[in-house]
């Protein structure tokens, strides 16, 4: 892949910042919903100054030499809810959400101990291309539903009142759902994906590089004009956008950081408490050393440059697990490299660490700029539905093109590739009481079974045949 940018440029100050807000775009949405999903009052702003300063310390550990960006993790979403379930108050919940991302982060230290003595190429025996390369797919893959779940509704919410019979009593039951006309909204997504896929394919160098910036605000206006048109007329089918997120909002705001509640609920942590944030933390740690693998033999095919040998694999896993323990003290939620990231970069050719660099400390001051964060919760889904669209799609079409380096006219590859690609997107999760291994470390670990077992056999058909 032909970067524009490598990953040691340095693009002029202006086209920084534009490049910087672009990755800020991509993976902004996902870093906020998570604290919103988790509840318990955490702030979506305080995780996202976490991800900047997460993804500071990884640069760091990085040397500077992995254009990734850390952003909020979804795979601990039950490990954070089970902080708030066995804590005696929500103070200690806090606390709790800080001691799991550390033992979180200590899983990552201790395998970068083990990778520094032992070296990487039992990753690659582990994992060669016919296991990685189907993984990375179901990730874009995987993420499919959202995108298109999301193309086909807005932001604007109206209340729907239904009537239901409960004890021989006609009662009302309240529900918000999105207003806009599903026709509607899709228009605006795929609006906001042809200008960004158009932007991208025939625009000159400038519109190259900032595809998802024009398609995003071209998919905002179009979205906005249905939504004024709606508000004028009172038709809440054209209503899109909810602007009255920018309603008594001020300038400036300090969000309230994990650590600053936590401290009131640090003398509520008993030894049993510490022990269930050990046993929620700690095995979801390893399923996202996994996908933390394939993230990063993804990145480094785009930008053909092995990460795991340099800087090293125990260099991006400590910038990782530290990066996570230090930005969940401020936002509570741990981090991991976003996939969003990733495809951004492969999308626009633009590798810049300084880029990743500026976008980090730019997500670190925005989270105090609360107009800028209101103008992102605006953002109709449906836009970020059609950008996903093609942000999802590169991250799977970048795995299956390491799959096309795999001869697949061997049975051994064939069942390998076959059995990740069908777990993973037949959604194979499994649970073991509170711990969920997701369906892309599942099929992950199906598939290095499977190729194990399988290269069993290859290798005494290849010692009978000397």
């Amino acid at each position: 892949m032909k970067l524009i940018y490598g990953v040691k440029d340095k693009p002029k100050f202006g086209q920084l910042i534009v490049f910087a807000v672009q990755q800020l775009l991509a993976i902004m949405a996902a870093t906020l919903v998570v604290p919103i999903i988790t509840g318990n009052g955490m702030q979506p702003t305080a995780a996202l100054f976490g991800a900047g300063i997460g993804t500071i310390i990884y640069v760091l550990f990085t040397k500077a030499k992995s254009p990734v960006f850390l952003g909020s993790s979804f795979a601990f979403l039950g490990s954070m809810a089970a902080a708030f379930a066995g804590a005696v108050s929500i103070e200690a919940g806090y606390a709790g959400l800080i001691i799991g991302a550390v033992f979180a982060g200590l899983v990552y230290v201790v395998i970068a101990l083990a990778v520094k003595f032992a070296g990487v190429k039992w990753i690659d025996k582990l994992m060669p291309k016919q296991v990685i390369g189907p993984t990375v797919a179901i990730i874009g893959l995987s993420l499919a539903g959202n995108a298109i779940g999301d193309l086909q509704k807005g932001k604007y919410m109206v209340d729907v009142v239904t009537q239901t019979i409960v004890d021989g009593q006609i009662v009302d039951q309240v529900s918000s759902v999105p207003s806009a006309n599903t026709l509607l909204a899709v228009l605006c997504g795929l609006v906001a994906l042809f200008v960004t896929m158009i932007c991208s394919v025939y625009g000159k160098k400038a519109a190259k590089l900032i595809p998802f910036i024009i398609g995003i605000l071209s998919g905002y206006a179009l979205a906005s004009l249905f939504t004024v048109i709606g508000i004028k007329t009172g038709n809440d089918a054209l209503k899109i956008i909810d602007f009255s997120v920018f309603s008594g909002i001020k300038l400036f705001a300090v969000p309230e950081f994990t650590f600053i509640t936590a401290m009131k609920g640090v003398k509520q942590i008993d030894g049993a408490y510490i022990g269930s944030l050990a046993m929620a933390y700690i095995p979801v740690a390893f399923v996202v050393f996994a996908e933390h693998i394939a993230d990063h033999k993804n990145i480094s095919s785009i930008i053909e440059t092995e990460l795991l040998e340099d800087p090293g694999l125990h260099r991006t896993l400590l910038g990782d697990g530290v990066g996570s323990m230090v930005g969940a003290v401020f936002g509570g939620c741990p981090n991991t490299t976003y996939g969003e990231s990733v495809a951004c970069v492969a999308i626009t050719g633009n590798a810049s660490v300084a880029t990743i660099i500026t976008a980090a400390v730019g997500a670190m001051l925005i989270a105090f700029i609360q107009p800028f964060v209101a103008f992102v919760d605006s953002i109709p889904s449906c836009v970020m539905g059609g950008v996903c669209m093609a942000l999802y799609g590169f991250i799977a079409v970048s795995g299956l093109k390491m799959v096309q380096k795999v001869d697949l006219e061997e049975n051994k590859n064939l069942f390998t590739v076959s059995v990740i690609l069908i777990s993973g997107i037949g959604g194979l999760v499994l649970t073991f009481g509170k711990i969920n291994i997701t369906a892309v470390a599942t099929a992950l670990i199906l598939g290095i079974i499977t190729n194990i077992v399988l290269s069993k056999k290859s290798e005494k058909t290849a010692q009978a045949n000397n």
